[in-house]
């Protein structure tokens, strides 16, 4: 079983709830969006909920192309940004 490496890296609201700038994610199948963040655990005194809040609103860059889709499977080596809305929208 080959493993697989998926880079997520975050911006803005998504940062400051995951307090995270970038994270890599291993796992021993080619994971789902949705698989990856729901793996994800909120900023040392977020409260989890506010963290979900905030990734239920965002858009994701995969390799640079945009998506909603959270059943996207995430091949090997991909870079994933997690994008807030921005101003608002």
């Amino acid at each position: 079983m080959a493993v697989v490496t998926v880079t997520l890296r975050f911006f803005a609201a998504s940062r400051a709830a995951t307090g995270l700038d970038e994270l890599e994610c291993v796992a021993e199948h080619e994971p789902t969006l949705g698989e990856l963040i729901a793996g994800l655990a909120p900023a040392r005194g977020t409260d989890p909920d506010e963290l979900m809040g905030v990734l239920d609103r965002c858009s994701f860059l995969v390799d640079g192309i945009s998506t909603r889709d959270r059943s996207q499977v995430v091949s090997h080596g991909a870079v994933v940004d997690v994008m807030p809305p921005f101003a608002g929208g």
